[in-house]
């Protein structure tokens, strides 16, 4: 097997890179002269790899379309979901600091049974989060994740995601199929 190992610069960043019988890895950012049709692409560092620049000024960020998923749906150790929950209940679990004191910073952690028409699962709602948790408010999460507490699913969205309170939906839950009433256990398997 032929190895070969080089160095190439891009945006004023030194990058390296290893090919190894054709198969390229790249360690940072990828070089331009192995990325397909790279001259009319935008290489130079200053936004999302593949964009053009629009009017000279600086690349806008490309938006794809989010995935709307059903709750039932859900499995552990997944994230990036977007889903468009009613919130059922809302019970706030820990409160520290003081409310008149504006130095400290106040914690607010509520957990909260929200769920659409396949099923229902418990979100975990933090600080900003608590305030729009309220019954019957429709909400809109985005990225969020699922968190796994003493074997039980717990939905979550941390500061890579975003609570978006929306117009009330129109369907009607399904509480019966509640997904933090399942019980996982994590098995190592040993191949042979």
């Amino acid at each position: 097997m032929e190895e070969f190992r080089g160095e190439s610069y891009l945006s004023s960043r030194k990058v390296r890179f290893f090919c190894l019988s054709k198969v390229e890895v790249y360690l940072g950012f990828p070089t331009p002269h192995l990325l397909p049709s790279s001259r009319s692409k935008n290489v130079d560092g200053g936004g999302v790899r593949g964009q053009r620049h629009q009017g000279g000024g600086p690349a806008a960020a490309a938006k794809r379309k989010p995935v709307f998923v059903k709750v039932d749906q859900l499995k552990p150790g997944t994230s990036g979901h977007t889903l468009t929950v009613k919130v059922v209940s809302s019970k706030t679990v820990l409160q520290k600091g003081r409310p008149d004191s504006g130095h400290l910073r106040q914690t607010k952690i509520a957990e909260c049974l929200v769920g659409d028409e396949t099923g229902t699962i418990v979100f975990t709602a933090r600080n900003e989060q608590v305030d729009l948790m309220t019954t019957g408010t429709t909400v809109i999460l985005r990225n969020a994740k699922i968190d796994m507490f003493k074997g039980s699913m717990r939905l979550a969205v941390d500061k890579w995601g975003r609570v978006e309170v929306t117009e009330p939906a129109t369907f009607a839950v399904k509480e019966e199929n509640n997904l933090s009433l399942i019980e996982y256990e994590l098995v190592n398997v040993v191949e042979e």
